[in-house]
């Protein structure tokens, strides 16, 4: 797709920070360590798939230090996460880093199976449908592709009535 980006979200993979209900089972220094390695791995797929430019959105900003060795081993855009729920936070990067008539795909890196070739499908999709989802067996999703972003897919009462209607 000519005209998509790829934005991942990122915690900074810092002992006690990410990975937190990890601890109890691997220690922080350990789910820290899993967290790098699933952000590197998620950065490596989003940048392979070489269907437009990845964005890393990630909390604390890109100014932290814990970024410095993501940011010498790979070019990519970097963006800081607001403060508020997970639907605040996808609208406002959505909202701040596209272009006019870009499409977006979201993604985490919390899934390991979700590969370049899984991104160049989801973009595929987009030139045919309006969004793509990969639901997670949790009920959200690890993947979420839209061609046009409005503001009431991320509002509270939307998410509210669909659960409950």
């Amino acid at each position: 797709m000519a005209n998509l980006r790829i934005l991942v979200f990122a915690k900074a993979p810092l002992p006690g920070f990410a990975k937190t209900r990890l601890i109890p089972a691997l220690g922080a220094e350990a789910a820290a360590q899993l967290a790098q390695n699933m952000l590197i791995h998620s950065v490596e797929q989003a940048l392979a798939a070489k269907i437009g430019p990845v964005e890393l959105v990630v909390t604390p900003g890109p100014s932290h230090p814990a970024w410095d060795e993501l940011r010498e081993c790979f070019a990519m855009e970097w963006s800081s996460q607001i403060a508020g729920d997970l639907g605040q936070r996808l609208l406002h990067a959505a909202q701040a880093n596209r272009q006019p008539g870009e499409a977006v795909i979201f993604m985490g890196t919390d899934c390991p199976d979700l590969t370049a070739d899984i991104l160049r499908l989801a973009a595929k999709a987009l030139l045919e449908f309006d969004s793509v989802m990969i639901p997670a067996q949790d009920g959200g999703y690890v993947l979420l592709g839209l061609r046009q972003v409005h503001p009431s897919l991320f509002s509270r009462p939307l998410r509210t009535r669909l659960s409950h209607g």
